[in-house]
């Protein structure tokens, strides 16, 4: 969602004018921090979040007036007045302030335990988004905007890039269109934002809990099935197929395949009944929209603002790395294959896309001597959360307090507060709230709450973010235990924060991850890394029944080795949803005569491997919203994280080079999206880039 709001409550205000006086021990408050941060000419705040639905429909009424009222004297100025502060400055202020209620709002909408707020932020979220599309068709607005323009004033760096992309919006919205398709356009767009709310929102509610026995799930770990919620009688066992760590535990352990086939089915089938049409009338508005715009594709308009530039370019992309995989991807398959006639006893077996998962496991056991169950006692949450910050105080020059949070949406929400360990300057502060529980947002992702923002008087706002993921919850018997894999996702989510808490962007269009979307997720792919690198993993690595038990080198070799012999399958299964994702937006016709759910699964099963029938995996790929035209984005973005990593691996410190790392923060994320990407990836390899190093990575020589 575009950043857009915040107004500051007149009691955060006044607590900031009121604060003791600042110690080093004393940063466990927002006002201790603000103390801390006046010498820097900043400051913080958390959101204000609602707790009552009316209270919230009344705020998200007040910020809208708000902004329509700084709209209304953009719209008033004379010619002779226009200036780049009263214009694009102007516009991009209003837009931080009004993003601050709506991204408050939106959390709430995926994280509230209380239905009613749910339901109600979800209302408010579309009225929000609404209002946010009309913003691009205010004609008195545009027509300062223009007299602006027209100035042709001697703009440079970071104010000349919003200027130029404020006006590139403009026209993409389609204001240089005649008055009757740019009232069509609009119209279009806000059915468009309506429908995706509702997809995304049936995407959080869908639910799908499956009974076993106890020889249903034969192979899955006591450690899962002693769970909470999870062992419902003597022998009857309920999985949600919703919850990611429920799923992936069956999938890769359960030794009876129609235990996998019900898990697949039931999983690629959820939200089917209600956003199967819901996603066919998305794709039609989303084409007509391009048409009116003057693009073929929604691809080509999407891409066109990102470093692919057009989705051809974006599609090529990933159909030469789908070719240069399928020798590996093939003898993978094989060898999966060949197991299972092992294990089946029948010679003509086949490996189905129940199958990969597990069999991609047990050759990691039996070739390997890698048991991801087993390994987990290396990573209890806590200790491995407290590993990474140590790892990113360290490389960053960065210092993590926790605070205590003045609400709490879930009893085990935790707040921090980030500070620079060399001046003691506060940089932001971060929400983590890291198990499932029903009625949650489902995945691993970073939520924008507050942007960074430098204001006209100097005073710069430091960001607030909130980590919403999904792990493993703590039972009576045994701390959460995280896989190595669930270990590198929370390295990778961390580094989104820390994307969004080191911004220097001076406006909050550029702040953090405000970038184009294929490369974002370039510098938290890039810090994925240091949990393969033996030196780091041994700083909080450890046993959690007996601390002095390290994960012997050995074990990592055969980690990495296991990963190499598996990675075609799982990029063969990552292109294939960025190819659906392109395909479908390259495609798709006026009047939806393109049929999403048939089309999704052949392009699934020629890509990966064939999907069940009657399965509907679109329905549930949240990614169509969001990150629609964009998928392809992971894999392009790989490629840059791995050719960034290059820096580090050629160090004689590797990855405890602080040199390297300190040009990481200033180069790449400190700038967020205020400069152009490619200057940035240049700037901190001091090379063009390449993508030897990528396919190195994966098997492709």
């Amino acid at each position: 969602m575009r950043n857009v709001i915040y107004i500051l409550t007149l009691s955060i205000m006044t607590a900031c004018q009121t604060t003791p006086e600042y110690t080093p021990n004393s940063l466990t408050t927002v006002q201790t921090l603000n103390q801390a941060a006046k010498p820097f000419n900043s400051m913080l705040a958390l959101p204000d979040f609602e707790t009552d639905p009316a209270v919230m429909e009344q705020n998200m009424e007040m910020t809208i007036a708000h902004a329509n009222a700084a709209l209304d004297k953009v719209a008033s100025l004379s010619v002779s007045d226009v200036n780049f502060q009263n214009t694009i400055r102007a516009l991009d202020d209003l837009s931080y302030e009004a993003d601050l209620t709506a991204s408050r709002i939106y959390l709430m909408k995926e994280t509230s335990q209380d239905p009613a707020i749910r339901e109600k932020a979800t209302q408010l979220i579309k009225r929000y988004q609404d209002w946010a599309v009309g913003l691009d068709y205010r004609e008195d607005v545009y027509r300062s905007v223009k007299a602006y323009a027209d100035l042709q004033a001697d703009l440079s760096g970071e104010d000349k890039k919003l200027f130029e992309e404020t006006l590139r919006d403009y026209k993409r919205a389609g204001l240089s269109l005649d008055e009757k398709e740019r009232t069509e356009v609009e119209k279009l767009r806000k059915e468009l934002s309506a429908l995706s709310t509702d997809f995304d929102s049936n995407i959080t509610q869908a639910q799908a809990t499956l009974e076993f026995t106890g020889d249903d799930l034969k192979g899955v770990p006591n450690s899962f099935l002693e769970g909470d919620g999870v062992k419902t009688g003597n022998d009857t066992y309920s999985v949600k197929a919703n919850v990611t760590w429920h799923f992936i535990n069956v999938m890769e352990n359960a030794q009876s395949e129609a235990t996998r086939r019900r898990m697949k089915e039931a999983r690629y089938s959820l939200a089917g009944e209600k956003n199967a049409a819901l996603l066919q009338s998305i794709l039609d508005l989303r084409t007509r929209i391009a048409h009116l715009l003057g693009y073929a594709t929604w691809a080509d308009y999407q891409t066109e603002v990102k470093m692919a530039g057009n989705g051809d370019t974006a599609l090529n992309f990933l159909k030469e790395l789908k070719e240069g995989l399928q020798p590996k991807f093939d003898a993978e398959l094989e060898t999966y294959r060949a197991l299972k006639v092992q294990e089946t006893g029948d010679p003509n077996a086949r490996i189905h896309l129940w199958d990969w998962r597990y069999f991609s496991n047990q050759l990691k056991k039996k070739e390997y001597n890698v048991d991801a169950e087993q390994l987990r006692v290396y990573f209890p949450y806590e200790q491995s959360l407290q590993g990474m910050f140590r790892i990113y105080e360290n490389m960053f020059g960065l210092q993590f307090n926790k605070m205590e949070p003045p609400y709490k949406w879930v009893d085990d929400l935790e707040l921090y507060g980030v500070l620079d360990a060399e001046t003691g300057e506060p940089m932001g502060m971060f929400y983590l709230d890291m198990f499932p529980r029903d009625g949650k947002f489902n995945h691993f992702a970073q939520f924008g709450l507050i942007a960074g923002k430098e204001f006209g008087d100097g005073l710069y706002h430091r960001p607030c973010v909130a980590l919403i993921c999904n792990f493993p919850s703590p039972t009576e018997d045994a701390p959460s235990l995280l896989s190595h894999n669930e270990v590198e996702t929370l390295f990778h989510e961390f580094g989104h924060a820390l994307h969004s808490i080191l911004t220097r962007a001076k406006h909050s269009r550029f702040s953090g991850t405000s970038v184009p979307r294929d490369f974002v997720e370039a510098p938290s792919q890039m810090l994925e890394n240091w949990v393969w690198d033996k030196k780091q993993l041994d700083g909080f690595a450890a046993d959690y029944r007996d601390s002095s038990k390290k994960i012997p080198s050995a074990i990592l070799d055969q980690l990495k080795a296991a990963r190499l012999a598996t990675i075609g399958t799982f990029y063969r299964r990552q292109l294939s949803f960025g190819i659906l994702d392109l395909e479908l937006h390259s495609q798709s016709k006026v009047g939806g005569s393109l049929d999403v759910i048939q089309t999704s699964n052949q392009i699934l099963s020629d890509v990966f491997l064939p999907v069940p029938e009657g399965t509907t995996f679109a329905t549930y790929f949240g990614h169509l919203t969001g990150y629609d035209a964009g998928y392809y984005g992971y894999a392009w973005a790989d490629a840059i994280a791995a050719d960034m990593a290059t820096v580090f691996e050629g160090s004689e410190l590797k990855y405890n080079d602080k040199e390297a790392a300190k040009r990481l923060r200033e180069s790449i994320y400190a700038p967020g999206g205020s400069r152009n990407a490619n200057d940035l990836i240049l700037e901190f390899l001091g090379r063009e880039r390449s993508l030897a190093p990528f396919l190195k990575s994966i098997g492709i020589e």
